[in-house]
């Protein structure tokens, strides 16, 4: 691109960027004043006027964030842990084992990401407690143990790999196992790096499902208990320890964002995501 074509490139760019950036500036400018601010210092995102820590301290006394952060991570992790072994053992069916009607049952299988999860709440409760895993972190997880993303991104990143490591690795004498985790993983980890970001975040601000499947407050996760402390009668009213709460739910992400973004947009160049 010419210098005169890129111009107006960046300036849309820009102009995205700063409405995307727009809610999280807001966020932190409120999370940062006195609750006793008017109306008028409420909806505004250019910081003014005396500012404070309070409201974090606030929401973290008032809420539960220690036990919420708890239970989303070992939600997020342990179900990443999960799908990485399905769709990669998936994914390498599909992309290099032989059998009938192979790509007619990959093509159906990826039907799946045509399917809106909340049509799929009623049978996937009424499984869950048939099975006796309703509110527990294991039946928050149960439905999306296997990914058709997942698959298929694995699949993909499979077919890119020369099909000479894991024939020299099968003449040393190696299993199929061990040829997916121990010679083609390690190839792949770009595709699985993509794969990573997706569930983890997906999963991290997911709230309608969590909602439903759980009940006690022993097993709520990040968002569920963000909207039980934002309802509650000390925090209803009060923006800026609202702010806090929020904040305290999206900077792990923000974070990780920041501290890894060239590897994250290397990963989905690596694996053709648009």
């Amino acid at each position: 691109m010419t210098r005169a074509n890129r111009l107006p490139v960046l300036l849309l760019l820009s102009a995205i960027g700063f409405l995307w950036a727009t809610p999280f500036a807001w966020m932190a400018v409120a999370s940062l004043r006195p609750n006793a601010a008017g109306a008028a210092d409420i909806g505004s995102i250019f910081p003014h006027g005396p500012l404070s820590l309070d409201n974090f301290s606030d929401a973290w006394s008032e809420g539960h964030f220690p036990l919420w952060y708890l239970n989303t991570i070992l939600l997020c992790g342990g179900l990443l842990l999960v799908q990485c072994v399905t769709v990669s053992l998936a994914g390498y069916a599909f992309a290099r084992l032989r059998f009938p009607f192979r790509n007619t049952v990959f093509y159906l299988f990826l039907l799946q990401l045509m399917l809106i999860p909340p049509i799929l709440i009623v049978p996937n409760m009424t499984t869950l407690i048939r099975l006796h895993l309703y509110d527990s972190l294991a039946g928050i997880a149960a439905p999306y143990c296997a990914s058709a993303f997942g698959t298929f991104l694995m699949r993909q990143t499979f077919r890119t790999i020369p099909r000479d490591y894991e024939e020299a690795a099968m003449i040393d004498g190696a299993s199929v196992l061990t040829v997916i985790f121990r010679v083609l993983l390690p190839l792949a980890r770009p595709g699985l790096v993509a794969f990573a970001i997706v569930s983890v975040t997906t999963h991290w601000n997911e709230f309608l499902w969590p909602l439903m499947a759980t009940s006690s407050p022993s097993t709520q996760v990040l968002t569920v208990g963000l909207a039980s402390f934002t309802s509650g009668a000390e925090a209803g009213s009060e923006w800026g320890v609202i702010a806090a709460g929020t904040f305290f739910v999206a900077a792990p992400l923000l974070l990780v964002f920041v501290a890894f973004q060239r590897r994250f947009v290397a990963s989905f160049t690596f694996s053709g995501i648009k």
